[in-house]
């Protein structure tokens, strides 16, 4: 169907034509995150099979959706806000702790919130990979906010004393490529660690990107 379908107006049993509209999005990402993050898969679901599983109309479907691949975009965009927002929350909470205990919160939160549920790794780090160009520029843009995180916060403890001053967007682009990879092969049960343990290795890799050899906290080198 090339385009949507007008949304109805008007309240029906207490709620208003917008109210219906949201939840039956959210009925439909909750179907979506079933669907096409475990069985089936996002390449093998089709509309009727979707609004089945979130139980509506397809016309209900392209009320609110134009295609399938709006779908999986608006998914991936609320499964990386979930993880985001479990981030924030532990930087929050750890803002006047050491870096090294700043570091360690920080990646409980996020790995905890993304290895929660199977299906949000699948539809982060392997649903939507390859399905089209503008999918691909989504998924690189939601990494380049986690890039520009972690640049920021390595400003900050480079100006606080805590890290060595340099430019760290390449080596923090190469390091949450390194976390995607890890998780993603953790999840899938090809890495035999329990969970703190892939914690404790990516803050030990991404310290050793803070501090590298023969910096000192304060800023001075060792000869």
């Amino acid at each position: 169907m090339a385009g949507r379908l007008r949304a109805p107006t008007g309240r029906y049993a207490g709620k208003s034509a917008a109210e219906r509209q949201a939840e039956r999005r959210r009925r439909f990402l909750d179907a979506a995150l079933e669907l096409f993050g475990g069985a089936p898969g996002y390449r093998a679901t089709t509309v009727a099979a979707l609004s089945e599983a979130a139980g509506l109309s397809t016309r209900q479907f392209y009320e609110v959706f134009r295609t399938l691949e709006d779908v999986l975009a608006a998914l991936h965009l609320q499964v990386n806000d979930w993880a985001e927002e479990a981030v924030l929350t532990a930087f929050t909470a750890a803002r006047d702790l050491p870096l090294e205990e700043r570091v360690t919160a920080v990646f409980r939160a996020y790995a905890g919130n993304v290895t929660a549920d199977p299906r949000r790794i699948r539809i982060t780090f392997v649903e939507i990979i390859g399905v089209s160009p503008r999918l691909e520029e989504q998924r690189l843009a939601r990494r380049s906010r986690w890039v520009d995180l972690i640049c920021a916060e390595a400003t900050a403890a480079a100006a606080r004393g805590e890290a060595a001053p340099r430019d760290y967007r390449l080596a923090a682009t190469a390091f949450i490529g390194g976390v995607n990879g890890l998780l993603h092969d953790w999840s899938a049960g090809w890495v035999e660690a329990a969970l703190d343990e892939v914690v404790e290795e990516l803050v030990r890799q991404l310290l050793g990107i803070l501090r590298p050899q023969g910096w000192q906290p304060g800023g001075s080198r060792v000869a």
